[in-house]
């Protein structure tokens, strides 16, 4: 099985095992060809956010269909079924997609929406049946803001999952403290089965769909606690404090062990990065340790529906992912000696294991989806993710390091154009949102754009980013628009000493934080970029990022903002203009729920009023992540035109 799947591998990849060496072939001259359009890199992807049914005979996810996302259910090879779209309801944006058995999913959504005189974050829940298309609101008739917080889903094929949900935005009301029902997802019906108490926000359960904690937090306090409960027959009880203030943090289970009061646990090792740990809930009592990587740190864990530790996410980059089932780990080698220069990740599998969606890629190339069975052992092709780009491999990415101006280690990913020797080519730096996030040597169209056109393009993962152990993220508290945009300004440095970038054609290109640091990267250091583009960016800092959401958590959050920066009115670009030499373009749609298109319009309004060369690009339809494919085509198109004007790459 092994062999054939290895001879299938191969076949699909363009390459056959060969015994003779392959006839010379004279060498022919020919003339450059025109890189990939402005459509072709818009593509919305063929699929986000798959998932495999318990079955593994259907596929569901977030579809590109038509230039738009799509709520999609389809059979998969030799599947008779018929196939199911569905529109993302207007104003909001699509999370997970689960399956709840074989015939029924359940996508959750966000949205803002106008509450009192503010905005708000609103979560709910749509579940759709694979076989007649039928979609059903659950719980949207409940009057809270967070109404979409699933606890559990069943593994035995029934109906109903475990959801918590508030009924008032009012915290002196009963309501307001999430209540966990059980929804049939089939026609929305609920039955309580704990109600809200005091304090108490957030639930947790087991695979078996009884609930097992609960956290309480008090905002005014910044203080937290954890309720735990070995069964449904017993009582809640406090088992853990924790303190903000003194950045105590509570040990939350993602995985509750059989027969006791084990379970398992993320959170920091002794050299400060995330690991997995057993632990006694009921004395809080470190058992052992399961797994910490050799290099970087956990991300996430992967379980299945009976309730096992599989594998886990990292950043190490040799080993993004470790499987600790046997039967898993030795697939995934397989899958990586067969497809040697791309990276293999099974992204959802069947109940039983024996079937999974697997996508191959590389920080070069979109990649393609497959469906394998382990039974036939041939990985089958449903689509690539890109079909306009194709599994062709665009411009080459590796991970080069540097020393930021007080000796800190950066790391960042560097996009060359295909073809070109990295010699004093035009350069863009593009720092990455958040700021509590990092990239990685993922595929990212926007970069393999931008290199397509001409430019080097730089992501550094400055100080404060996530990925590299808690040390390092906690460096960038107080040096928002202080050190973590210096560790930017010091990778433009580097490329320059090392002859990589023309210190003549630098700009600063980033989405919403990355969007806050091309503004202000051009105000602390006007005379180093040409120009700068600000996508969904934040210009004017306050209590938080977005300046809304009215999360119950906003004294925490604008706790941890103000440890971000002495003083946020210092390092707002919109108080800076002043000090702006290069032109700017602004980029945002009006339907962002993350960071608010009045951030740009303000900003745009301060930089005409100051007589500064700005453009203003705003999107009546669009979000935060350019979920349309016209509006992707207006933000490439956008960029391009004004790197040209501002930046011409040739």
């Amino acid at each position: 099985m092994i062999c054939r799947f290895l001879f299938a591998a191969f076949l699909m990849t363009g390459s056959v095992f060969a015994k003779t060496p392959p006839p010379v072939v004279a060498p022919v001259v020919t003339a450059p060809t025109a890189p990939p359009s402005v459509e072709a890199f818009a593509s919305l992807p063929f699929v986000e956010r798959a998932a495999l049914s318990p079955d593994g005979n259907h596929i569901a996810g977030i579809f590109g269909v038509a230039g738009e996302q799509k709520i999609v259910i389809m059979p998969l090879v030799g599947g008779a079924s018929k196939t199911i779209i569905l529109g993302v309801p207007d104003g909001t944006q699509p999370g997970r997609v689960l399956w709840v058995n074989n015939d029924n999913i359940i996508v959750s959504l966000t949205g803002l929406l106008p509450v009192e005189t503010d905005r708000w974050y609103v979560t709910r829940l749509l579940a759709v049946n694979r076989i007649n298309g039928k979609h059903t609101k659950l719980l949207w008739d409940m009057n809270g803001q967070n109404a979409g917080d699933v606890l559990s889903v069943p593994n035995d094929g029934s109906n109903e999952i475990l959801v918590a949900a508030q009924d008032t935005i009012y915290s002196n009301f009963p309501g307001f403290w999430p209540t966990v029902y059980r929804v049939d997802v089939t026609n929305g019906k609920k039955r309580r089965v704990v109600i809200g108490r005091e304090g108490v926000f957030d639930w947790g359960a087991d695979h078996l769909g009884q609930l097992r904690v609960g956290v309480g937090y008090s905002d005014g306090g910044l203080t937290s606690r954890l309720i735990y409960r070995r069964s449904n027959a017993e009582a809640l009880r406090v088992v853990d404090k924790a303190n903000y203030k003194r950045d105590e943090v509570l040990t939350v289970p993602f995985l509750y062990l059989p027969g006791g009061d084990n379970a398992l646990v993320m959170r920091d090792n002794d050299a400060g990065r995330t690991s997995i740990f057993e632990v006694d809930l009921a004395t809080q009592k470190t058992v052992r340790t399961i797994f910490e990587p050799e290099q970087g740190e956990v991300e996430g864990a992967i379980t299945s529906n009976d309730g096992k530790l599989l594998g886990a996410y990292t950043t190490d980059k040799k080993n993004p992912i470790v499987w600790f089932d046997p039967d898993l780990a030795d697939l995934q080698a397989n899958f990586n000696k067969s497809v040697p220069n791309l990276r293999v990740h099974i992204e959802s599998m069947s109940a039983d294991r024996s079937k999974m969606l697997v996508r191959i890629d590389a920080a070069e190339t979109p990649g393609s989806i497959y469906f394998y069975d382990t039974k036939v052992g041939v990985l089958q092709k449903i689509a690539s993710v890109n079909e306009k780009l194709g599994s062709k491999k665009l411009s080459p990415v590796e991970l080069v390091r540097y020393k930021a101006r007080d000796g800190l280690e950066i790391e960042a990913v560097l996009t060359t154009p295909k073809g070109k020797d990295a010699r004093n080519l035009p350069f863009i730096v593009m720092p990455h949102g958040g700021p509590w996030a990092h990239d990685s040597l993922n595929y990212d169209y926007w970069a393999q754009f931008l290199a397509s056109r001409g430019y080097v393009v730089m992501q550094p993962n400055f100080r404060g980013s996530t990925g590299y152990g808690t040390a390092f993220l906690n460096k960038g508290k107080g040096q928002m628009g202080f050190a973590m945009q210096d560790d930017i300004t010091d990778g433009v440095k580097w490329a320059v000493s090392q002859g990589i970038a023309d210190a003549k054609r630098v700009c600063i290109v980033g989405a919403s934080y990355g969007g806050y640091a091309a503004m202000w990267g051009i105000a602390k250091d006007p005379d180093l970029y040409r120009c700068a583009i600000s996508i969904s960016g934040v210009a004017a800092l306050r209590r938080e990022v977005n300046d809304f959401g009215n999360y119950l958590k906003g004294n925490l959050y604008k706790t941890q903002w103000q440890e971000m920066t002495p003083d946020f009115n210092a390092v707002s670009p919109i108080n800076a203009v002043a000090k702006i030499k290069a032109p700017l373009m602004l980029i945002h749609g009006k339907r962002d729920v993350t960071v608010d298109h009045v951030q740009s319009q303000k900003m745009f309004n301060a930089m005409t009023k100051a007589d500064k060369v700005v453009e203003f690009v705003s999107l009546p339809l669009a979000d935060h992540y350019f979920a349309r494919e016209v509006d992707r085509i207006t933000l490439l198109s956008s960029m391009e035109a004004f790197l040209a004007k501002h930046n011409p790459a040739s």
